[in-house]
């Protein structure tokens, strides 16, 4: 049978992948369309015993050998026929001058050129001598490029690698002329390594302990190196063994036993050079006496020993002064927390036993109206007892959040809206003599802080503006959006950002600088000594710090007082309009749902239980964390854990929190605390699932908890 295609003949596998390639639709057509220039052209390069291409046509598309294969690395299996810029895109920006040139007429050959490609061997450094000429057509005209190339890579490296030998040499050979020079050579050898006839001059054989005559006629290496020293042989012949497979230069240090029974160092420098084939052949060298070099080296380690052990005994020093001085200091701090204490507990007695002497005052008219029948003043009583139970429980809540130890539950919040209602409290807190003044801000930002703190912020403000004019005065509340840029937010200490400024301004005495510099200390006050705590400022510092705010006084003597807070933007819906639109009942519990209540302390245990059986749950009670995680571990159904924080038995709520989820992973749970714990909640920042509500609360606020932390998706 005739072969359609005789110009591939003798061109092995790569005239296969011509054969095999689907050329339909390619701008040359098929093979048996190519003109008689361009099969000539390629059965010429197809039978070349060199590494050859082809490039056809005004797209140069890319024909190569099967000498040529192991240059194109991945590109090997699509290359036959692409065009040249796509085959050799990583290095087209470097080949295109040359192939201009070389199309223009101006051949062009190039010897040990480098080039980065990726070959066969992976992205690396390669050297190439290749040359480029133009091909003509039967008219005359320039129809593509030959391209003879060569890989010199091995070439150019063993080159490279000859001249690194060389200088490395050249490097012993001086050193060599100074030893001699300094008199530190003491001896000489000749290895003939395929004949293992080792011959060394006198000092040499002097060194080693062997007889001259020996080593002028010629010793194996097992005779040389028996005077070495025992512990140093196993090295000795290891070095020896690896130079003598790589070649090169050659260093090792050891020691040997002279004439005279003793061990002394000896430095043995040598290359080892080898036949064009690998072959090792000789192995001269000198030995260089570095005993007192060694010596020297020795006593230079002794001297850094003692220095370091010197250092070390410093540093103990060092060390013990500074635990001194810091057992001092805390002495000190304790010295001032207690004195903390005292101020502390004179300002906490006066708040609470005016809160207290209102509870029990309030407590003890109901019982005497009851026992007289007189009921309709007994509303009046209760709503006065839990006015004055709220604003003990504003006091520990503002206590907690400055000590750090008040879990904040932030939401988006408006502002204006908390101002406005609070306004009727504060207009009661600071009395008749004081003018209160709002003006909100419209648009205003919305902010995610914890309400019912930032109500206290603002209530103890405002508070602080009434003290401030004894004699009456005004009092104004301004909220405001506020942009700051990198240097105005330098100024304030906090990042640059869109914020939300809530400010208190008083015409009181106004502040003097060096109290405006103590205004957030704790315990400090200008008040008497027992009338207050000291730490109203220094409680709003903390809380709008956690907030991610800053607080800043503005003031001067005889002029009043500003405070701002400044607290940042939050992007989303306030929770006012949710607020408002609560219903006044509180929402019943639906078929079948079940809080299981964890408390020590039986009066909570009660009250909870009551009020989640009065709206429909089935509550189930536990006295500690054991008892209440044998329920969690159970098949009760749990819709709730409702959990004190601090519960006796050695596991507290948030650890019998943490195991029960192992058996039930979406375990609400809700804390109920005098005080939240850092250690049970984490850093200040609540889990998913998990909320606070802090002691003393309401019946409505805790029926409302129970029933969003349940229904909640």
């Amino acid at each position: 049978m005739t072969d359609p295609l005789p110009f591939l003949a003798g061109g092995g596998r790569a005239a296969e992948m011509i054969r095999a390639r689907d050329w339909s639709g390619h701008p040359l057509g098929g093979p048996e369309t190519w003109p008689e220039a361009l099969r000539t052209a390629l059965s010429l390069v197809l039978n070349s015993p060199e590494s050859m291409i082809l490039a056809w046509g005004p797209e140069l598309h890319f024909f190569f050998n099967e000498t040529y294969f192991p240059l194109l690395g991945p590109r090997l299996g699509w290359a036959m026929g692409e065009r040249f810029d796509k085959v050799w895109a990583d290095g087209w920006e470097q080949a295109k001058p040359i192939i201009d040139d070389a199309l223009a007429g101006r051949s062009r050959r190039f010897v040990d050129l480098p080039w980065k490609l990726g070959t066969d061997r992976g992205e690396a450094e390669t050297w190439w001598t290749f040359s480029y000429s133009r091909v003509l057509d039967g008219a005359g005209h320039v129809a593509g490029l030959f391209i003879l190339t060569n890989e010199t890579t091995a070439q150019v490296t063993a080159t490279r690698l000859l001249r690194e030998s060389e200088a490395v040499a050249r490097e012993n050979i001086q050193r060599v002329q100074l030893a001699l020079s300094a008199g530190a050579i003491i001896g000489t050898w000749f290895w003939d390594l395929p004949t293992d006839r080792f011959t060394v001059d006198e000092a040499f054989a002097r060194s080693f302990g062997l007889d001259p005559a020996l080593g002028r006629e010629g010793l194996n290496l097992e005779q040389v190196i028996e005077t070495v020293h025992p512990d140093d042989r196993a090295g000795l012949i290891a070095a020896i063994d690896a130079v003598v497979i790589r070649g090169g230069a050659y260093a090792h240090q050891y020691r040997t036993r002279r004439a005279d029974g003793n061990y002394y160092w000896l430095e043995a420098n040598g290359r080892v050079d080898h036949a064009p084939d690998g072959t090792p052949l000789s192995f001269p060298g000198v030995l260089i006496d570095v005993e007192e070099r060694r010596a020297v080296e020795a006593e230079r380690d002794r001297a850094t020993t003692m220095l370091r052990a010197l250092t070390e005994t410093l540093e103990q020093q060092v060390a013990e002064r500074t635990a001194e001085l810091m057992r001092a200091e805390e002495a000190l701090r304790q010295s001032q927390k207690m004195e903390a204490v005292g101020q502390l507990t004179g300002g906490l007695a006066h708040d609470f036993n005016n809160l207290l002497a209102g509870i029990s005052g309030s407590l003890e008219l109901m019982q005497t109206r009851i026992g007289q029948g007189r009921l309709k003043d007994v509303d009046r009583y209760v709503n006065a007892a839990q006015g004055a139970a709220k604003r003990a429980a504003a006091l520990t809540h503002r206590l907690l959040a400055f000590s750090r130890r008040q879990t904040l539950d932030p939401r988006p919040t408006d502002v204006n809206h908390l101002v406005a209602g609070m306004e009727e409290l504060i207009r009661r807190s600071v009395g008749p003599a004081n003018e209160i003044a709002v003006e909100g801000s419209s648009d205003l930002w919305t902010v995610l802080v914890d309400p019912p703190q930032l109500e206290n912020a603002l209530l103890n403000l405002c508070l602080n503006a009434r003290d401030a004019m004894p004699d009456g005065g005004r009092i104004a509340i301004a909220t405001g959006n506020l942009v700051l840029d990198a240097a105005a937010a330098r100024d304030h200490g906090i990042p640059p950002g869109e914020y939300l400024s809530l400010g208190v301004t008083d015409s009181g005495s106004g502040m003097a600088p060096e109290v405006i510099q103590r205004a957030f200390d704790p315990f400090f006050t200008t008040k008497p000594l027992g009338q207050g705590t000291g730490l109203g400022l220094s409680m709003i510092y903390g809380f709008t710090q956690q907030s991610g705010g800053q607080v800043r006084i503005a003031s001067a003597v005889g002029r009043g007082t500003t405070v701002r807070l400044l607290l940042p933007r939050h992007y989303g819906a306030s929770e006012a309009e949710a607020e408002q639109a609560r219903p006044a009942d509180a929402p019943r519990a639906e078929q079948g749902e079940t809080v299981l209540i964890v408390d020590d302390e039986p009066t909570v245990r009660m009250l909870v239980t009551e009020v989640l059986e009065d709206l429909g749950y089935t509550a189930i009670e536990a006295v500690d964390g054991a008892a209440g995680l044998r329920v969690l571990q159970s098949d009760a159904r749990i819709d709730l854990v409702v959990t004190d924080v601090g519960l006796p038995g050695g596991m507290n709520g948030r650890q019998m929190a943490d195991a029960g989820r192992v058996r039930r992973p979406g375990l609400k749970v809700l804390f109920i605390t005098g005080y939240a714990e850092t250690a049970a909640l984490g850093s200040g920042q609540l889990e998913p699932g998990t909320a606070v509500l802090t002691k003393p609360f309401v019946v409505e606020a805790l029926a409302l908890r129970i029933r969003e932390m349940i229904g909640r998706a």
